[in-house]
């Protein structure tokens, strides 16, 4: 098991959330990871990592996969202009390689945002820190575990 994964397994446990990651193959779309477990495309929580300009930390939106962030939304609700997160600073802060940025198990928490549209299904997916496995939750429970705030900011 990679220490990515261990660290979103362990996450999951110390919430008292007993899932269990599934691997799935490369996903390297939402649509490629909802067709893999056979969900609806909106049912993919993304991690999408934006850089704080001014804070120079990254930025967490989890949002549903049949949504996109609008950058001035996203960034009216950070409180700061956003720009791009580059691979070095999401795997410095989170501990992820782009395609596996869980929304829990960071090694450094960063301010995060959640899509409210994620609460209307009855289960979610979202990556588990590696771009090859999935772990399903109940969208309430991963919004209380990720410490996110829920905020529109999707187009």
């Amino acid at each position: 098991m990679s220490k990515s994964l261990r660290r979103v397994t362990e996450a999951l446990q110390a919430a008292g959330i007993d899932v269990a990651p599934v691997e799935i193959g490369n996903a390297t779309t939402a649509q490629m990871a909802a067709d893999l477990v056979g969900c609806d495309i909106a049912q993919i929580a993304k991690s999408i990592m934006f850089l704080g300009n001014t804070s120079g930390v990254a930025v967490l939106f989890v949002t549903s996969g049949a949504n996109r962030v609008a950058d001035a939304r996203a960034a009216t609700v950070a409180g700061e202009p956003l720009g791009k997160a580059d691979a070095g600073l999401i795997r410095a802060q989170t501990g992820f390689a782009i395609g596996g940025v869980s929304p829990v198990g960071h090694l450094t928490r960063p301010r995060a945002f959640f899509d409210p549209h994620l609460l209307t299904f009855p289960q979610v997916w979202a990556a588990a820190g590696t771009p090859r496995h999935l772990f399903g939750i109940d969208p309430a429970q991963l919004l209380r575990i990720s410490g996110a705030q829920e905020a529109e900011f999707t187009a």
